[in-house]
């Protein structure tokens, strides 16, 4: 079996540089798809903490008057990653995260800094880098989409063109006056290349122009067709069905493995030796030490995608059936204003740290008794794959990956002992209020509770089976390329 050499380009690779699963899925499938003959080298932008990161970094080329400043690409490795870097301190070396300032603002400059990425990608794919040819490029989400524009129109031999969407909701939509700053031809600003409702559209132009189309789960795939969760892009989608394939994600289970994890405050291999770091979430979140209490948690961005604002309208059913609540996460004002107000007004019951912390997720994995995942929408999910490894509940809403990946404590699954958590749908308050108080009956039976634990922690949530399917779509491209 010859090795395949992919180009994989995204704005996020974990631990590098990371505001979601994006980074997670970059940072792990280039090493579950090595035993399979896959050799995947990653090109991300030059953000500081990616520089410092760089080992044995190189030049490899100099690009002057890249996208209005100088830039170099360098190769090297960190943390067993094998990267290219587009170091162009113009785009990319800036206080903030990868796409907002320090203020939660958007980089008005986003438009530019990513389609050189993009063109930065193209060019190596037609062999900018000696004595390296990538026989496929790997496109994750909106950020690394013009490449597949800049392949096409560039016109000539090209590599295969793959594109991932991580979360349709994202699509990198900019005005169409910067086209030519961008540096597409007038010839691409048609409906069948990178023109979106007037504009120009990151990811529409990926989707568009790619050879294979992917995303993170199969219902995700299926819900992106259809006009209520396309964003617009469902015609498009529907259109290229015979070209979409829904990859559910995975998760490193090296880097997420409770019988070594040294973030946690007791490793453990069985539920029950999840109690000490039950005790000592309850203790970090400033939760009453109560050993009968439904100890239930989120580890999410504070988000309408996420469902919260259901979470804040069910509460006063949790905390009524005795439960508590401990929330790990960041983003929208006034739903932390929401789960502020609701630990102060009930102090020992909720607790609440506005945060992105990765150790602490760690912790609340392996403490929760259950984790809530009430999302409205969910393209695949890490965060109730994560749970299931650690033994606590998932407590989801039955879309996307969410539906794909944990199976409802219905009676029928209970009693072929196969159930690993609690589904509700509608996603809608009185549905999420249910759901937790079926969680509460469930955990008030120790026997059926310890089975939901077993089956969870038995799960397969590695890149294993995944990584095979994307090796497979790799080789099925290559295959009808004639590569």
């Amino acid at each position: 079996m010859s090795q395949i050499e992919v180009l994989a380009v995204a704005s996020e690779i974990y631990p590098l540089a990371k505001t979601g699963g994006l980074a997670d899925v970059t940072g792990a499938l280039p090493k579950a798809l090595a035993p399979l003959g896959v050799r995947i080298r990653t090109l991300v932008p030059g953000y500081g903490s990616v520089l410092a990161g760089l080992e044995r970094g190189r030049t490899v080329r100099r690009l002057d008057r890249f996208f209005g400043g100088p830039a170099r690409l360098l190769a090297g490795t960190a943390e067993g990653l094998e990267l290219f870097v587009l170091d162009a301190p113009h785009l990319f070396d800036r206080p903030g995260g990868p796409y907002a300032g320090p203020d939660g603002t958007d980089f008005p400059d986003n438009a530019r800094r990513f389609a050189a990425l993009g063109r930065a990608a193209a060019n190596i794919g037609q062999g900018l880098v000696p004595r390296y040819r990538p026989q496929v490029l790997h496109l994750h989400d909106w950020q690394a989409g013009l490449a597949a524009a800049f392949l096409v129109y560039d016109g000539g031999q090209r590599p295969g063109i793959v594109c991932t969407i991580h979360n349709l909701a994202f699509q990198g939509q900019f005005d169409s006056k910067m086209l030519n700053e961008l540096g597409l031809p007038a010839r691409a600003f048609t409906s069948d290349g990178v023109e979106y409702y007037g504009d120009i559209g990151f990811l529409k132009a990926s989707v568009r122009l790619a050879d294979r189309i992917t995303t993170v789960s199969p219902t995700y795939a299926a819900e992106i067709c259809m006009p209520q969760l396309g964003m617009g892009m469902d015609g498009l989608l529907h259109g290229r069905a015979d070209r979409l394939s829904g990859i559910l994600n995975g998760i490193d289970v090296d880097v997420w493995n409770p019988a070594d994890d040294a973030l946690l405050d007791t490793a453990f291999a069985t539920p029950a030796g999840r109690a000490g770091n039950r005790a000592t979430l309850q203790a970090r979140f400033g939760l009453a030490p109560d050993p009968d209490a439904t100890l239930f948690a989120v580890v999410s961005r504070l988000s309408w995608q996420k469902g919260l604002d259901l979470l804040l309208e069910a509460l006063p059913v949790l905390l009524a059936e005795g439960g508590q609540l401990a929330i790990l996460g960041s983003g929208d004002p006034a739903l932390e204003r929401g789960f502020q107000a609701a630990a102060t007004a009930h102090p020992g019951r909720v607790g609440c740290v506005f945060a992105y912390d990765e150790a602490l997720a760690h912790l609340v994995q392996g403490g929760a008794d259950a984790v809530l995942v009430p999302s409205r929408f969910e393209p695949c999910g890490l965060t109730q794959l994560c749970a299931l490894r650690y033994g606590a509940v998932p407590v989801v809403a039955r879309v996307g990956g969410l539906a794909d990946t944990v199976i409802d404590a219905s009676p029928m699954s209970l009693a072929a002992h196969a159930a690993t958590g609690v589904q509700f749908a509608p996603v809608e308050t009185p549905m999420l209020e249910a759901a937790i108080r079926r969680t509460v009956a469930l955990h008030r039976h120790p026997d059926t509770w310890l089975r939901l634990q077993q089956n969870g922690m038995a799960s397969d949530v590695s890149w294993r089976a995944s990584a095979d399917r994307y090796a497979k779509l790799y080789r099925g491209l290559l295959a009808e390329r004639g590569g």
